[in-house]
């Protein structure tokens, strides 16, 4: 049993968020850090999204290294990964835009 440091009240350990804490969790409440966590919510990644993720680093490193060297295979790599990675996440404006961007340059690397 611990004493908080606001409301004086002899509370249990579990009361306290750590053992190093002073002041009880029911002091610490503040309410719009509480309405922010209960809008935005944790949510895991599945396997996928994480795999999806790591491809889409990938794809952006090849778009990064595409630009130093104006390779068109690097471009369509880099795009493919990315394209992976934002319709893993449901973003659908930006797959439009990688698969123009997709197209743009297997065009360029045929003519």
């Amino acid at each position: 049993m611990r004493k908080c440091n606001k409301c004086g009240v002899k509370k249990p350990n579990v009361a306290f968020k750590t053992n190093d804490k002073k002041t009880c969790r029911r002091c610490e409440f503040i309410w719009k850090i509480r309405v922010r966590r209960f809008i935005v919510g944790q949510r895991a990644l599945t396997p996928y999204e994480r795999f999806a993720s790591r491809i889409g680093y990938m794809g952006a490193g090849f778009l990064i290294a595409a630009q130093w060297t104006l390779e068109p295979i690097l471009y369509i790599l880099g795009f493919c990964c990315v394209v992976v990675q934002t319709s893993s996440r449901r973003q659908w404006n930006l797959v439009a835009l990688n698969i123009n961007g997709l197209v743009a340059w297997v065009r360029h690397l045929l003519t």
